[in-house]
């Protein structure tokens, strides 16, 4: 994608890269596109570099991402919802979803609370892009009905391979041997 100065249609959620910090880009801003990847979407507004999640790209005049989930009435988190969710999150660096990527190690869901409690690894312990990914898992798996509270557990144990990839993505990723 080649770079595209755009004006923001109305107030835009964002996270600063890479720390994850929450900002609200106002209507009327001017920010410039530098990335479209699996997704999401990578602007520049005021010197910052800010990440846009896909499901609000008609804030910056894309084709907004769609998650459908619907509420079955239970008043219940359905946990394939949240597996659906997470799927949709993609990698920055290497477009492939978390979930195929292997770095989702667990999801516990406390039906009585809520809360979604999701352990996740990264690639390497010194990715840069940990605070915007988690960012990514909270703001994505809260979309899903009756979900009141998503917690990211970062964790590196074990350490991620990748041997922990579907093989869809190591054959995407070009890995598979």
């Amino acid at each position: 994608m080649q770079q595209q100065m755009v004006v923001t249609r109305r107030d835009c959620p964002a996270r600063r890269v890479p720390v994850g910090t929450p900002v609200v880009i106002p209507e009327g801003e001017f920010v410039n596109i530098r990335q479209s990847l699996g997704g999401n979407y990578t602007v520049t507004w005021q010197g910052n570099m800010l990440r846009i999640d896909g499901t609000d790209a008609d804030a910056i005049g894309a084709e907004p991402e769609k998650l459908d989930f619907t509420d079955d009435g239970s008043g219940e988190v359905q946990a394939a919802q949240v597996w659906s969710a997470l799927e949709t999150i993609y990698d920055p660096e290497i477009p492939i979803n978390l979930v195929s990527l292997g770095l989702i190690y667990d999801v516990a869901i406390d039906q009585h609370t809520g809360r979604v409690a999701i352990k996740m690894t990264l690639t390497a312990p010194g990715c840069g892009m940990g605070p915007v990914l988690v960012g990514d898992v909270e703001y994505r798996v809260a979309k899903v009905p009756n979900v009141q509270e998503v917690a990211v557990d970062l964790v590196f144990d074990p350490p991620w391979s990748r041997e922990m990839m579907s093989e869809e993505a190591q054959l995407e990723a070009g890995l598979f041997f």
